[in-house]
């Protein structure tokens, strides 16, 4: 299964969901991938520490390859590091990808990402895809790629006027090239629950009817010293109240797959 984490605005925490999530899903014993477009690299250096913006190859490797021809190709696998999580890869970016993006678009390499995860697919339960804040031709391509998307939301009033700009992109992607794209829901981030416009601004969300995800993320300093640490949360510190938000967001998640996958049967 292949999910995709997206929304233009920066600063919404999709590196910290994406990385947590896929957390909880190799500890759950899943074999887990996250693949990371973002040339900043922030999931790369999540789950691998300082050192993963110097390992060779990345993700630049893999789109160089694309534009060009070379006589042994790699196979997407050969791209994939370890982590020292059990059962938790990662795809790494490198600042180079911001260079070949005007190349890759040019030639219309649009469909190598999804060509790359179904080889993948063989190798994993679960890829996650971390992608820049910006629709641009690595988002495009991820939202081809994946089966479904998860939408942070931080209770920020430039990501409420944002949202339903970015649904209709998702939308287009959905008609013009993955018909089975679903919106797995909206995350909510960073939620202060004693503060009144983080619950107006969702129960607003909630009345229009779109899919906001439950539980909440609560806004948490041990976020920021997961991200120090290289390590995510559930295994810096499983009892805390914002992971078990993760793992109970999952276990929500895996129950709405679940259901999905019956009413196919």
């Amino acid at each position: 299964m292949r999910r995709v984490v997206f929304n233009h605005k920066g600063g919404v925490g999709k590196s910290t969901i994406a990385c947590n999530l896929a957390a909880v899903s190799a500890e759950a014993g899943a074999r887990v991938l996250v693949i990371d477009l973002d040339p900043q690299g922030n999931s790369t250096q999540y789950l691998l520490g300082k050192h993963g913006r110097e390992l060779e190859p990345t993700l630049a490797g893999f789109f160089e390859q694309v534009l060009g021809f070379p006589l042994r190709p790699k196979k997407p696998a050969e791209f994939v590091h370890g982590t020292r999580f059990d059962r938790l890869d990662v795809l790494p970016s490198h600042p180079m990808l911001a260079e070949q993006q005007g190349k890759l678009e040019s030639r219309y390499k649009i469909f190598k990402l999804r060509e790359a995860l179904a080889e993948l697919d063989k190798e994993y339960d679960f890829i996650y895809v971390d992608t820049p804040p910006a629709l641009n031709f690595f988002t495009r391509s991820a939202l081809i790629a994946t089966d479904c998307c998860l939408i942070p939301f931080d209770c920020d009033d430039f990501s409420r006027r944002a949202l339903h700009a970015l649904l209709e992109d998702i939308a287009e992607i959905r008609a013009d090239h993955n018909a089975g794209l679903v919106v797995e829901g909206i995350v909510v981030n960073q939620f202060l629950p004693r503060a009144r416009l983080p619950q107006k601004m969702v129960q607003e969300l909630i009345d229009e009817g779109l899919p906001v995800l439950q539980p909440y993320l609560s806004s948490s300093i041990k976020v920021r010293e997961s991200h120090e640490r290289a390590k995510p949360l559930i295994y810096l510190t499983p009892k805390h109240k914002l992971t078990q938000e993760y793992i109970a967001l999952h276990s929500a998640l895996e129950e709405r797959r679940q259901d999905e996958a019956r009413k196919r049967a």
